[in-house]
């Protein structure tokens, strides 16, 4: 990397050190296609883009409000960023997204959740304490988990 790139990821990993989860929200049919391919490669439009999408817990509830209104039969999946190769790169308002371009593979999910619509047609949250912002402390409810 050189000149301004380099400044701005260095800088950025100084002020946003990497969260070690992050987010996909997923159509069910296409996450479903996933678990039997045993991995990720992205939706259609992070094919179209050459990269998958994520947000971080900060990021994850604004990207649903924008890019999936209305939308149901939606997975919100968190993963584990140890083993992944992502570039953080500028997107809404300069903030950084982490992206993969790449396959992701099952074995980075920490967790699947249902992401349903409420009465007011936004989308619910799961309770899982700090893990995804606005939410409460995680009372023990179980969302579904994916342990591979």
């Amino acid at each position: 990397m050189r000149g301004k790139q380099a400044r701005m990821t260095l800088e950025s990993s100084i002020q946003n050190p990497a969260p070690s989860l992050i987010f996909k929200i997923v159509d069910a049919d296409e996450w479903a296609a996933a678990e039997r391919a045993g991995e990720f490669i992205g939706s259609e439009v992070d094919r179209r883009d050459g990269f998958i999408h994520f947000s971080t817990a900060a990021q994850v509830r604004e990207t649903a409000a924008r890019h999936f209104a209305g939308r149901q039969q939606l997975l919100l999946v968190a993963v584990d960023t140890h083993d992944l190769d992502l570039r953080w790169e500028p997107s809404r308002g300069g903030a950084l997204f982490p992206h993969l371009y790449a396959t992701m593979p099952l074995t980075a999910v920490r967790w699947t959740a249902p992401l349903p619509l409420g009465h007011d047609g936004q989308h619910r949250f799961p309770d899982r304490g700090t893990e995804v912002p606005g939410s409460r402390l995680n009372t023990g409810a179980e969302v579904s988990r994916d342990d591979r």
